[in-house]
């Protein structure tokens, strides 16, 4: 099963490792940037404006060229 993220990269055909690479340029550790690759924040149900992963899924986007509310599940 792929992520959101997984998704988006692969209309941009973006791979993991640039994908990481961008988002630890923006400040966020690898093992982060692989959890959002991953999905797992899909499982939250509630983000609060100053959320750490809020924050990482805004990085996300600007990587991504989304808007932050796509990375979000429905």
């Amino acid at each position: 099963m792929t992520s959101r993220v997984q998704e988006l990269a692969a209309r941009i055909n973006m791979s993991v490792d640039e994908f990481v690479g961008e988002m630890r340029k923006r400040g966020c550790s690898e093992p982060t940037a692989l959890k959002i690759w991953r999905g797992e924040y899909e499982n939250f149900d509630n983000f609060n404006d100053n959320d750490m992963y809020l924050s990482n899924l805004r990085k996300a986007s600007f990587v991504l060229k989304v808007a932050t509310g796509t990375l979000l599940p429905k």
